[in-house]
């Protein structure tokens, strides 16, 4: 909004306004009720050409037919012409065909925020980071084991793709996306990973996926899923692993790479059922496990004595029930409901919910009450009248 290095000054004012506008129709109002009120030297429009004020930040909302907000204006003048900038803009009656009030609610010196902000993490560094020298011998041992995984790291193909020391005599391989994933893994004992490197494939990988199981364990991003969606057009992959929403492959625990890949799902089931145009990615319940009808009758009792410890067997358990079930991290049942009343299972809701599976249709209205709870996932029988898709939660069809 304004250059920390110009910048002297930030106005901030409130504005209430008595009718239902828009931000240009105030950026309008602005302009065109102080021009020529201050003189040339301080027009507005010359001093943002000029660089002495910056960007006009409105921020309002509307409610009831009125609509409330604030504006910011980054000032690099004095004080005094600073000031009287401020005032004349209290001076603006009208935004479009509705009557406008604005006040000046402070003027901030940015440099004085500045200092404030020094002298507070100087007094943090001062308490906590500097080194004392004191020997930790754990420190001493990670960085030493850092050492032996980086020369186990070994360089595949005409690319020199990085693995892990086990690719080649493994039955099985995961794909990574780059080095430090590799090292990740291999911090937790795991030795057959292999990094695609961006989103260009190398023929080395795609003739390990030939010759060997492969699953994809790639970050929880906008990127992953387009690695994702190239492998399995060109690879052939045998099962999807997935990162938690936003998270890379190299920052995950153990436990959470343990728990990707205990939950990793057919790679035929992606393959043919990719996100569609509002994100849903449509998983038949069929492709982890047959229905109860199909199931032989010994299979039957089976599967009523075991509780289901995956998201593919929740999933292939709530289908055609009419129930709705919230999962913990590890993907035991925290509350079942029936699929009617998740509107109110929401609010006696505790503990950390990882995702929701439910045996109805999701509407837009109840997407936006599940967004609020911070899930992971959401696997429903349909998604009807999706708008806005909240990023961090993946949407799963069960067909």
């Amino acid at each position: 909004m304004y250059s920390p290095e110009t910048t002297k000054y930030l106005i901030h004012l409130t504005l209430q306004i008595e009718g239902v506008v828009d931000k240009p129709d105030v950026v309008g109002a602005i302009f065109g009720q102080t021009e020529g009120l201050l003189g040339e030297d301080l027009d507005l429009r010359d001093l943002q050409r000029t660089g002495r004020v910056g960007r006009i930040d409105v921020q309002i909302t509307t409610k009831r037919g009125e609509t409330k907000g604030e504006i910011l204006i980054s000032s690099s003048l004095d004080r005094a012409e600073t000031a009287l900038l401020a005032s004349s803009l209290e001076t603006i009656d009208r935004v479009g065909p509705c009557t406008a009030r604005v006040k000046v609610d402070r003027i901030e010196d940015i440099r004085v925020t500045k200092r404030r902000k020094i002298v507070e993490r100087a007094k943090e560094l001062l308490l906590e980071d500097f080194d004392e020298g004191a020997i930790n011998s754990d420190d001493l041992l990670d960085e030493v084991r850092e050492v032996i995984r980086i020369e186990k790291l070994e360089y595949l193909g005409e690319e020199r793709v990085h693995a892990g020391p086990n690719v080649m005599a493994s039955d099985a391989i995961i794909i990574v996306e780059g080095r430090a994933d590799v090292i990740n893994l291999l911090r937790y004992g795991i030795k057959n990973a292999v990094a695609v490197e961006g989103t260009n494939v190398p023929r080395i990988i795609i003739d390990l996926c030939s010759q060997k199981t492969a699953t994809t364990l790639l970050d929880g991003d906008r990127g992953g899923e387009l690695i994702l969606r190239e492998l399995l057009q060109i690879a052939e992959i045998d099962f999807v692993a997935y990162s938690p929403r936003g998270k890379s492959v190299e920052e995950m625990s153990r436990k959470e790479i343990v728990k990707a890949l205990r939950n990793k799902v057919p790679a035929e089931v992606i393959t043919d059922h990719t996100p569609d145009e509002e994100g849903v990615e449509r998983i038949p319940a069929g492709a982890y496990a047959a229905t109860e009808d199909e199931q032989p009758p010994e299979q039957q009792r089976e599967r009523s004595q075991k509780p289901p410890s995956t998201l593919g067997e929740h999933m292939a358990d709530v289908r055609n029930r009419n129930i709705a079930r919230f999962l913990s991290p590890d993907y035991t049942v925290l509350l079942e409901s029936n699929a009617t009343d998740v509107e109110g299972a929401l609010q006696n809701l505790n503990g950390d919910v990882e995702g929701l599976v439910v045996d109805r249709i999701i509407d837009q209205k109840l997407l936006d009450q599940i967004g609020g709870r911070d899930l992971e996932f959401v696997a429903a029988r349909d998604f009807k009248g999706i708008i806005k898709r909240p990023l961090s939660i993946r949407l799963i069809k069960i067909g």
